[in-house]
């Protein structure tokens, strides 16, 4: 099945950068458009406002001398040189005194309300424009009422040259819109060629060089929000995979062992005939090898569990101080052996898996009787803060060097690593008692000096309700 990806960041870069700047240059184009119409309109109004005062002063003169007739042949000088300009001019009995040739004013003359003195446009014949006003003439003659002008001018002119603007600017506008989308490729694909390198160094990274990094100094600033955590991945994957690869080694020695001896006692006991005691004996030291790969085999899938969460803890009231009084009895003949000196003190109690912490504990127990040596002391104390309880088992002995105390927990891990492991021990005890800790939002730690090693196991206190 193809994935289905979605559009590229460069082609959004682009189309943004096109359309922001298309954007950009239409509005200022209408606002430039808008403007130059108010122009147009001030200047017309400018213009019929003064052929209106002309008109008014040909009219106060004309009925001064009695004699309309030469009205037509002042207002035909006083229009010359205006192509596109019109006017009417109508007595006060409404007897039309004077009317430019191909004047065209609205029907019914709807000009002529009195004050109207604001440009008012209409559509003529042939589809022209015509932007005109409307006043009064005074006659001069006291009660007698004002002839009635109307006054206009053509906007073909005004039409062609916003005709040719709109023109002019919608060719800007596209043109711009395709310069802009070029220029923003341009910027994106640079502005982005930093995370391909980020893509290139990467894909460059495999499981055996999980140690390169990304260098954050190289990048702008706004990528290191995304270089940072990457590297901090790669930093755990490298440890991952040193553990992995540790712990496959480490495995694989610890198994190596037990099959190779189970391997050359069977051989050896088949090259010829042995008698049924000989036979028990190998059978007998089988068992106990074969015993101790199952008890590896089941720390190791406790630990798996443990690593994908897997193990959910009970939780049920436990009293620490009992349930180690009763694994003390346990231990008891291995530290009569030893003539070690015990000392228990403190009383705790906790919400978790009984049988979980009881192995925890046990391997921390087994693990300070095993390194003690003879005449040597173990002491156990409970402590209680009220939020937390922390169970301290400390013991006499070699002090462990400092670079080893983070790694006791790891699996597998020798403080000496030409030593072989003796007794019934594992390797995982340790790092199982973690996980166990883990489980229960807990923690442990390890401190080791002037010949003592402590170990602590903090859990978290029971609730009261």
């Amino acid at each position: 099945m193809m994935l289905r990806r979605g559009k590229s960041l460069t082609a959004r870069l682009t189309l943004l950068f096109a359309v922001v700047s298309s954007s950009v240059l239409l509005i200022l184009g209408l606002v430039i458009a808008e403007l130059v119409e108010r122009h147009f309109e001030d200047m017309d109004l400018e213009l019929l406002e003064g052929k209106l005062e002309l008109i008014q002063h040909a009219v106060i003169s004309a009925r001064t001398e009695g004699n309309f007739d030469g009205l037509s042949a002042q207002l035909d000088a006083a229009l010359v040189g205006h192509h596109g300009l019109a006017v009417g001019v109508w007595g006060p009995d409404g007897k039309r005194l004077f009317l430019s040739e191909e004047a065209e004013f609205p029907e019914n003359n709807a000009l002529l309300k009195p004050g109207q003195v604001l440009p008012k446009t209409w559509k003529g014949h042939g589809e022209q424009h015509y932007r005109g006003i409307s006043g009064q003439a005074p006659t001069g003659i006291q009660g007698e009422p004002p002839a009635m002008v109307l006054l206009s001018t053509s906007l073909t002119h005004h039409d062609h040259f916003m005709q040719s603007f709109r023109m002019t600017m919608w060719t800007v506008v596209s043109l711009a819109a395709l310069l802009s989308g070029f220029l923003g490729w341009i910027a994106a694909r640079r502005g982005l060629a930093p995370l391909r390198n980020i893509a290139r160094r990467a894909s460059d990274i495999t499981a055996n060089s999980l140690d390169q990094r990304i260098d954050e100094g190289e990048i702008p600033v706004e990528l290191a929000e995304v270089v940072t955590p990457l590297n901090e991945m790669l930093g755990r994957l490298k440890e991952s995979f040193d553990r992995l690869s540790d712990f496959s080694s480490d495995i694989a020695h610890e198994l190596r062992t037990p099959v190779s001896n189970l391997l050359t006692q069977t051989q050896v006991m088949l090259s010829k005939a042995r008698s049924i005691d000989e036979y028990q004996d190998v059978l007998a030291s089988n068992a106990e090898e074969l015993e101790r790969l199952s008890r590896t085999i089941a720390d190791m899938l406790f630990l798996a569990k443990a690593d994908n969460h897997l193990i959910v803890p009970t939780q049920e009231p436990v009293d620490l101080e009992a349930e180690i009084s009763s694994m003390l009895e346990f231990y008891e003949p291995l530290i009569e052996e030893k003539y070690l000196k015990l000392t228990f003190l403190g009383h705790a109690e906790v919400d978790g898996d009984r049988l979980m912490l009881r192995r925890a504990v046990g391997n921390l127990l087994s693990n300070a009787i095993r390194h003690t040596p003879e005449d040597g002391f173990i002491n156990i104390a409970l402590e209680n803060d009220g939020e937390k309880v922390s169970i301290r088992i400390e013991n006499s002995g070699e002090t462990i060097p400092s670079e080893h105390l983070p790694r006791l927990f790891d699996r597998f891990y020798r403080v000496d690593s030409s030593r072989q492991r003796t007794g019934e021990g594992s390797g995982l005890g340790l790092a199982i008692t973690k996980s166990i800790a883990l489980a229960h939002n807990g923690s442990v730690s390890v401190c080791s000096m002037d010949g003592v090693t402590s170990f602590s196991l903090g859990l978290p206190a029971r609730r009261s309700f």
